[in-house]
């Protein structure tokens, strides 16, 4: 939880605009307000403005716009060092700081004109290691979905409908818990999912995604539904406490039914079932890289390509298993 007490005026300032202006999500704003806190907490230990080194006892309210007027770019490059240094992060997490720090210093610099150069504006982000994604065959995605209709769950219509939209539209957990039955245009069979920066999208929906959604609201309770904050009484996927479903609930739902299935959760999640859906379409639909890009919300064609590295990946395998090989 965000406490403006705890931040200076400026920091205040820079999350009110991305939260206004940039419409960032709540996700994004805790974020920002993390790493923000975590690298001026730094730099008072870096120009030696506290002699307390623990960086999690060191309060920040009281910085002044002055001494963010004296970071350079080699102090921000120590940040990075720092965190590889202390904290061994990964390449992903400084690369998210990375992001984060050019954003607010572009603030600064830009918007609300309190600085007048951008020590960030020649920030270069961390080289990614490029990492082929996990997910389900073909077969363990029919013997998952198989698994989850046992009849025996008694929320198995639920779960199977959560399941098999994962499976065949590639959305995102949040996506999933946000829908509202209004939302579902039962006639185009398409629905809008809020995604990332809180951009809304469509995403269609196949015939198994509308039969199972279909069976689901059959027993979809109607009585004693919550009206509370989180408007439970639109949410298309409830709870048994009759509110809308949580991500953590959705999460052991697919745990469940994974480890039901005799497949490896520590392997496997929710965010892999996407995975999954994303290289089926690929590898079997022959879908269009573009096509695939906009189903799944990628603001980057690059961040979607990786989809097609799976692919080729497998050919390279197929080459490798030809019985001539060896010759």
């Amino acid at each position: 939880m965000i406490k403006p007490d705890d931040n200076p005026e400026f920091l205040n300032s820079f999350l009110d605009y991305s939260i206004t202006i940039l419409n960032k999500s709540s996700n994004s704003i805790k974020e920002y307000n993390y790493d923000l806190t975590m690298f001026l907490r730094f730099i008072k230990i870096h120009f030696h403005l506290t002699d307390e080194t623990d960086l999690k006892v060191i309060s920040i309210n009281d910085m002044t716009i002055d001494t963010i007027k004296k970071i350079t770019l080699n102090d921000i490059h120590a940040f990075i060092s720092y965190l590889t240094r202390e904290y061994h992060s990964k390449a992903t997490t400084r690369a998210r700081k990375v992001s984060t720090i050019r954003i607010f210093f572009k603030y600064l610099t830009r918007n609300a004109k309190l600085l007048d150069t951008n020590p960030a504006q020649d920030l270069e982000t961390p080289k990614l290691d490029k990492r082929l994604p996990k997910y389900l065959s073909l077969e363990d995605s029919k013997k998952l979905l198989d698994i989850t209709s046992n009849e025996d769950n008694r929320n198995c219509d639920r779960d199977y409908a959560i399941i098999t939209l994962f499976l065949n539209c590639g959305m995102r957990l949040s996506e999933l818990v946000g829908i509202n039955i209004q939302d579902i245009d039962f006639s185009e069979c398409k629905l809008n999912v809020i995604g990332k920066g809180n951009k809304e999208r469509t995403i269609y929906l196949n015939k198994a995604c509308m039969k199972a959604i279909a069976n689901y609201l059959e027993v979809r309770p109607k009585e004693g539904v919550k009206h509370d904050s989180k408007f439970s009484d639109k949410a298309l996927f409830l709870s048994e406490r009759k509110v809308r479903i949580s991500n953590r609930t959705v999460e052991n739902i697919v745990s469940n039914q994974l480890r039901a299935a005799g497949l490896d959760t520590k392997k496997y999640s929710v965010h892999k079932l996407r995975h999954t859906a994303a290289t089926l379409m690929y590898q079997y639909g022959q879908v269009d890289i573009r096509a695939l890009q906009e189903l799944l919300g990628h603001e980057s064609i690059a961040t979607t390509e990786i989809y097609t590295h799976v692919s080729n990946e497998q050919v390279r395998n197929a080459v490798e298993s030809n019985p001539l090989a060896d010759v």
